[in-house]
């Protein structure tokens, strides 16, 4: 099959953009670890609305069976506001909802890859403590109305306990540092979906 161009960013009336890694700039807001998010700064409930994603999820099946077969899907994140995105941050994930004690994740049963268009090659994404989760190279801004594609594969493996209904997911993650209430503050926004696994 012949893989579409997985990671790009595109606007209405402009060119792709090229996608070169490169550090931050010095003058750069602060990282986004070193900063609180606009939710933690929200002293009422629902006072700090989000509305600057839209997120599309294409190709994720509502049941995926156990195994080895890849499963390969597109998501989408789109700057939907007036104002230009700093110090963009792009992470996928794959996992499920933990609503009881006792419930396991399915994360570490699975595997996560994105497609490198510049090195023409799949990643895996993983965490250190086993989860399917990383950081994708990616824009470090995104004005307005520009998107960000990502073409990613993922499967669960027959090693998953079966012993209670999982609630996963898989799809990526866009944070930014936005403005609220006179201070700098994390926001995200998420293009993802939903599936059941099963056994064969």
């Amino acid at each position: 099959m012949k893989l579409r161009r997985a990671l790009s960013v595109s606007a209405a009336t402009a060119a792709l953009l090229p996608l070169a890694v490169a550090a931050a700039p010095a003058t750069q807001a602060a990282p986004a670890a070193d900063i609180p998010t606009c939710y933690d700064l929200d002293t009422a409930y629902g006072q700090y609305h989000n509305n600057t994603f839209v997120g599309r999820a294409f190709g994720i099946p509502k049941s995926l069976a156990l195994g080895t077969r890849w499963t390969t899907y597109t998501a989408t994140l789109t700057n939907a506001s007036t104002k230009e995105l700093k110090s963009f941050e792009l992470g996928a994930r794959l996992g499920s909802y933990v609503y009881n004690e006792g419930e396991r994740d399915l994360g570490p049963y699975g595997d996560l890859q994105y497609w490198d268009t510049a090195q023409s090659a799949w990643k895996t994404l993983r965490q250190a403590d086993g989860t399917a989760r990383g950081t994708i190279p990616g824009p470090k801004t995104l004005k307005p109305r520009e998107s960000v594609h990502v073409q990613l594969r993922f499967r669960v493996g027959e090693d998953l306990p079966m012993d209670q209904n999982y609630d996963a997911f898989t799809g990526i993650t866009g944070t930014f540092v936005d403005r609220y209430r006179n201070m700098d503050c994390t926001a995200s926004g998420d293009a993802s979906g939903g599936f059941s696994p099963h056994k064969r």
